[in-house]
């Protein structure tokens, strides 16, 4: 996993948006501080949870001078069905080629492989926070699934960098 003072790696990847879909860059946010949430998967319940509670509480992010971008290897179109489905604001950016989540080194060599559906390059719940300068200050990744970040840690962190 990348580590707090890194340079966070850039990425480019495609999300859908109201109007169409387009290229999402982590460079954009150049200036803002960034938290980062990899998810394994759009429509699973823990996923489904996770950013529910980000939406409804988006505000406590942005009071905090953050921008909240999540990521998972699901297409822009699925993403945007859970989105509707679901009522998630967050920008879900999609890492299709899984190159954002190796990059980072949150990606899984295989998912879910005990129920027959190993899927390699999956990423792992994990968080992290890219700072106005594009360093990373936060960072946390499960092996687990079900385990969230520990969203209280996020935002003391971003409290102390705004």
């Amino acid at each position: 996993m990348i580590t707090i003072g890194t340079k966070a790696p850039d990425f480019s990847l495609s999300t859908k948006t109201a109007s169409g879909p387009k290229l999402a860059t982590l460079s954009e946010h150049a200036g803002k501080n960034v938290v980062v949430l990899f998810f394994p998967m759009a429509f699973t319940g823990v996923c489904t949870d996770e950013f529910c509670t980000i939406s409804k509480g988006l505000q406590d992010y942005t009071s905090l001078d953050a921008v909240v971008l999540g990521i998972s290897g699901d297409n822009p179109f699925a993403q945007e069905a859970w989105a509707q489905k679901e009522g998630i604001t967050v920008p879900l950016l999609s890492d299709y080629e899984h190159k954002t989540a190796k990059a980072y080194g949150v990606a899984y060599e295989t998912f879910l492989p005990e129920l027959g559906l190993p899927m390699g390059g999956v990423p792992k719940r994990s968080a992290f926070i890219v700072d106005k300068n594009g360093i990373i200050q936060y960072a946390e990744s499960h092996d687990d699934p079900h385990n969230l970040p520990n969203f209280d840690a996020i935002k003391a962190k971003l409290a102390e960098l705004k």
